[in-house]
């Protein structure tokens, strides 16, 4: 480090030697899918982390031990709580006395496709306040290029002190894949970049008391980017293959079969599945972030709208298929039985924001068919005005119903009984292979 600033150069050799011997105190901001797991695992560490989280039922059943998040076990949360390791704070008040902030709080999409990053000012307005020197600041929430420069740095210098001189600001996306149980925080490689290379490597230095590789990048932006250009990629290749889908319907051909087959092939190829489209929190957003910046800076992205107006229109060909299946039955999609088998976005998790499972049940709620489902991950859900509990997947539930809608390849049901009983089976994520019946696949 730069020796001619003694001051500065006082203050992040503290820091950095409070990480090293794990005394440093650790904040979270947000603990949902991302910050909760975050927060247990630097907690596991050894450090002492305080968790904050403004929504007040959840602080309460943090309190408690209750874990509401799939990849953190109660009992390991409640026995962190109990320790005292790990701290819940509702209210930020004990920013003044943490060492390293890392924030972690929702960038959802406006209905205009813009970035909403109120919730980033907002948790930066709260730190501000109570900003102290020789803290270092971590974004970890998705957000679009420049962010970490034009948005948090000037919010967090309204607390009176600079970036980089007081403080330390960098920026690393998150890389939670819920319900992965091969790839979690501790393994996933965990990319940094901060505003100045002290800041970088402080960053660099807090994750690898955690992380088992922490890859640095040149600056924040950066960083910003590499979230957006990992998930980008899978958008766009679910688009190639969501088309591809469409094509084969038209040949008369499986999709399935073309893309395994096209796997075998041991370089060049990288094989994506098709699906009645895009879910979760990452994907169907982080490309439009992109997009949304780059059409400020005068550039049209058209890679990423075409891929994401592919996405877009699958639960609307789903239901078109759908709709195919029972004319062959004689039957019309109004008045029809027609059972889902999960609503979350993806299999082994509770999480159905924005799953395309949603879409398909209302487009059909909408064109007049009774609509019920069975989801042992999702107790209940709302959509357009409706709300369904999910149902016990009983025999008379699946022979009652004139199609049956595999929107989500749940572990642990009992497909073939399914496919034995069902008058029709839609089968939309190939959780059917090797089985023979009435199916449809995508």
């Amino acid at each position: 480090m730069d020796k001619s600033r003694p001051i500065l150069y006082t203050l992040a050799v503290s820091l950095d030697k409070k990480i090293k011997e794990k005394t440093a105190r650790v904040g979270v901001i947000g603990l949902g899918y991302v910050g909760l797991p975050l927060a247990v695992a630097f907690a596991r560490r050894g450090f002492k982390v305080t968790g904050i989280e403004v929504h007040a039922k959840r602080a309460a059943a943090l309190r408690k031990g209750r874990s509401y998040i799939e990849d953190v076990p109660s009992k390991e949360l409640a026995a962190l709580v109990r320790s005292g390791a790990l701290t819940i704070d509702d209210t930020g008040a004990g920013i003044a006395k943490l060492d390293a902030v890392l924030i972690c709080v929702q960038t959802p999409l406006r209905k205009t496709k813009e970035p909403d990053i109120s919730n980033i000012v907002s948790a930066c307005g709260t730190v501000a306040k109570r900003l102290k020197r020789g803290t270092l600041i971590v974004l970890e929430s998705t957000t679009y290029p420049g962010t970490t420069q034009e948005a948090v740095l000037p919010e967090l210098e309204k607390s009176g002190l600079k970036a980089g001189k007081d403080f330390w600001l960098a920026f690393s996306p998150e890389r939670v894949d819920p319900g992965n149980e091969k790839w979690h925080i501790e393994n996933t490689p965990k990319v940094v970049g901060g505003i100045d290379d002290r800041s970088t490597g402080l960053a660099v230095d807090l994750y690898s008391s955690v992380i088992s590789k922490v890859v640095p990048v040149s600056s924040a932006t950066a960083a910003e980017l590499v979230k957006l250009l990992e998930n980008t990629f899978r958008s766009v290749n679910i688009a190639l293959v969501n088309e591809l889908a469409q094509i084969c319907d038209r040949l008369g051909l499986s999709v399935w079969e073309v893309v395994a087959a096209a796997a075998t092939k041991p370089f060049g190829f990288m094989p994506f599945w098709p699906g009645p489209g895009i879910g979760g929190h990452c994907i169907p957003k982080d490309p439009q972030l992109l997009a949304w910046k780059m059409k400020s800076l005068n550039f049209e992205p058209r890679f990423i709208e075409l891929a994401s107006t592919v996405n877009g229109q699958m639960p609307r060909y789903a239901v078109r298929r759908v709709a195919r299946l029972l004319n062959e039955d004689a039957k019309s999609v109004k008045r029809a039985n027609i059972l889902v088998l999960g609503v979350a976005y993806k299999p082994g998790v509770g999480d159905f924001r924005d799953s395309p499972s949603l879409d398909i049940m209302h487009l059909l709620a909408e064109d007049g068919a009774k609509i019920s489902y069975h989801d042992p991950f999702v107790p209940r859900v709302s959509v357009g005005g409706r709300s369904w509990s999910s149902r016990r997947l009983t025999d008379a539930a699946v022979r009652e119903a004139d199609c049956v809608l595999i929107l989500t390849a749940h572990p642990g049901l009992d497909y073939p009984r399914v496919v034995r009983l069902a008058r029709r089976v839609f089968d939309a994520r190939n959780a059917l292979a090797g089985l023979k019946g009435r199916i449809e696949r995508l």
